[in-house]
């Protein structure tokens, strides 16, 4: 795999992202480079403060300045994402009023709602908006989408801000699905702080909460707070929850959303 040098520093972020943590020799066997080419690019990326030089390797920051833009974060886990996508589509019922949060993930769970009527969905997530409309317009369930105002943001395709809350404090939810950068045995956190702001007010608006990550996201903690554990109905993963979590006794819902499950369209 011969790749100019951007194109070879954008691989490592991806794998460190992926993976939570990356090693010299590995990378330089996948790029087929040698292992002095992959610490340059390495030194780079962390004067660049993109990741963290370790003994072998490197690791993510744990508290990340940037996040990925949300075109790179489509592809990476997007097997474990359209599976927990479907897991928790299957919990949405005839009638819901249901909001969903920014991300990826939850622009799978958009586009894997089917055959339910008379729903209400609420989005702040413009990718998500286009899939729905989409599915709306196809057939494939009833019911209406309401868009919120706001700022957009770009990167992330997100709208977001005082307005988006306000419209938000107008709602009742039967349930939310809220997206995530990070979640610990305590709290569920996030890159932006515009954006967790919105996703604590979808929270404190619903009755019953998902919070929706894949596996690299267990164990990790970002800079906002969106909520503490204690506020979940459950975390749907592509992971079992981690066995220290258990061993704490920790009363907390858990669906461990199966690969290849996903139901045809």
């Amino acid at each position: 795999m011969m790749l100019l040098p951007e194109e070879r520093r954008q691989y490592i972020l991806e794998q460190m992202h992926r993976h939570g943590k990356i090693q010299v020799t590995a990378l330089a066997a996948a790029l087929a480079v040698t292992p002095e080419t992959i610490r340059r690019d390495l030194d780079e990326l962390e004067a660049k403060h993109m990741l963290k030089r370790v003994y072998g390797g490197a690791v993510a920051y744990s508290h990340e300045k940037r996040e990925p833009h949300f075109d790179s974060k489509r592809s990476m886990e997007h097997a474990a994402k359209q599976a927990i996508g479907e897991a928790a589509a299957a919990l949405i019922q005839d009638g819901d009023t249901i909001a969903i949060d920014v991300g990826t993930t939850t622009a799978e769970l958009a586009r894997a709602i089917r055959g339910v009527i008379g729903i209400t969905i609420v989005t702040n997530s413009l990718p998500a908006a286009e899939v729905l409309m989409e599915r709306l317009e196809s057939g494939l369930f009833a019911g209406k989408v309401i868009l919120l105002g706001g700022v957009t943001h770009p990167e992330q395709k997100s709208i977001t801000g005082a307005l988006t809350c306000e419209l938000l404090t107008r709602f009742h939810f039967d349930k939310a699905f809220i997206s995530c950068g990070g979640m610990t045995r305590t709290a569920i956190t996030d890159y932006d702080m515009e954006e967790s702001i919105c996703s604590t007010t979808m929270i404190q608006q619903s009755d019953d909460v998902y919070v929706l990550g894949d596996h690299t996201k267990l164990g990790v903690t970002q800079l906002y707070r969106i909520c503490g554990m204690e506020q979940v109905n459950a975390v749907i993963c592509s992971a079992p929850m981690p066995e220290e979590w258990a061993r704490s006794g920790a009363d907390l819902g858990w669906i461990k959303a199966e690969r290849g499950s996903e139901r045809s369209a």
